[in-house]
């Protein structure tokens, strides 16, 4: 016998909301959420803690403060919005930019009376953001040349000895370059025993960068009679009219380097030889 009032409306759980029942749910900026009792819809732009209240924006850039707690939409859903669970602060990283391992709130060595020579101010900021941390916990300090035409004489006023040695790194050590010829020139030299000069194959550091760390296939082919960093910045169409600008296209490259990574493997044994060539002098 079939049942002629149909269902029984107070079977089951009738007092369960239509939407369900409301779950607590983190106020995390950039949600958007609508609340129930005004209709006000928008994003969390901001949760204070202390006040228990959070911030909405709607779409014309209007903003309401409400309480935190129940009252709340989010997707359509009910839910008891509270403040976000505070990150915890990220964890110290365990290798440094060279990929040496980290050595967490280590204090500077004294500077030791060995350096590390490289030819521009470029080698030397290039230098220092990768290796920065392994040279302070070695104690070993970086100066630039403005060039090497001048290496025999600067190494004399310098003085190398035994407890005082030089390591220098070199654009462009090729077969046959004058860099070649003044590597050997120092070698030869009384205080060649003391000093080590190592070089890349690169016209200069700027293309030690990989290339696609600057959105590029390859670097570019200049030709000889062109300044090169002028002619690189020309090729990409960046301004290089004066020093200020062949600066700030190197402070440009420079921002893409966040590791050795970054760097070819040309240049990275090198400057490893060089800091384990003065850091065994004492």
């Amino acid at each position: 016998m079939s049942d002629r009032y149909g269902t029984d409306v107070l079977s089951g759980d009738w007092r369960k909301p239509q939407r369900g029942r409301a779950v607590e749910a983190p106020a995390d900026l950039g949600s958007v959420v609508e609340e129930v009792t005004t209709d006000w819809v928008g994003e969390i732009v901001a949760v204070d803690r202390d006040l228990h209240t959070l911030t909405l924006e709607d779409r014309r850039g209007r903003r309401r403060t409400f309480p935190l707690g129940p009252g709340f939409l989010l997707e359509g859903k009910p839910v008891i919005l509270t403040a976000p669970v505070r990150r915890t602060a990220p964890a110290a990283p365990t290798r440094t930019a060279s990929g040496s391992v980290a050595v967490p709130n280590a204090r500077a060595r004294v500077a030791r009376a060995s350096r590390i020579f490289v030819e521009g101010r470029h080698d030397a900021e290039l230098v220092e953001k990768v290796w920065g941390d392994d040279l302070r916990i070695e104690g070993v300090v970086v100066e630039y040349l403005q060039g090497v035409d001048d290496l025999v004489a600067h190494l004399r006023d310098f003085g190398p000895g035994p407890e005082r040695r030089v390591g220098v790194l070199v654009d462009h050590l090729v077969p046959g370059s004058k860099e070649s010829r003044i590597a050997a020139e120092v070698a030869a030299s009384p205080v060649g025993r003391h000093v080590l000069v190592v070089g890349h194959p690169f016209v200069d550091v700027w293309q030690a960068v990989k290339p696609d760390r600057i959105g590029v296939a390859a670097w570019p082919t200049i030709p000889r009679d062109v300044e090169w960093k002028k002619g690189v910045c020309r090729h990409f169409g960046w301004p290089a009219d004066d020093q200020a600008d062949i600066a700030r296209a190197w402070q440009h490259i420079l921002s893409r380097v966040q590791s050795y990574d970054d760097l070819e493997p040309a240049l990275l044994g090198r400057v490893e030889e060089l800091i384990d060539f003065v850091a065994s002098s004492d």
